[in-house]
């Protein structure tokens, strides 16, 4: 078994993990984050239907993105 692979993929583990954690900490100060022009709002007396579907589609291909990076640089 190899080892240095294996630590290879707990760094990068931790590394997403402590990305993720910041974004959570963080995410009610970014200012576009939920506020994106084709979120979905309504609103009908006391009901409100949130939907952040342009926010979505964004995190999405940011997430793909890095993981196509990650995977990327860690195949040798």
């Amino acid at each position: 078994m190899d080892f240095s692979q294996l630590g290879k993929g707990l760094i990068i583990a931790g590394a997403v993990i402590v990305v993720v954690g910041l974004v959570l900490v963080f995410a009610g100060k970014i200012p576009f984050l939920g506020k994106l022009p084709g979120d979905v709002v309504w609103k009908r007396g006391n009901f409100t239907l949130y939907f952040p579907i342009v926010t979505s589609i964004v995190l999405s291909i940011l997430a793909t993105l890095i993981f196509y990076l990650v995977s990327r640089f860690t195949r040798q």
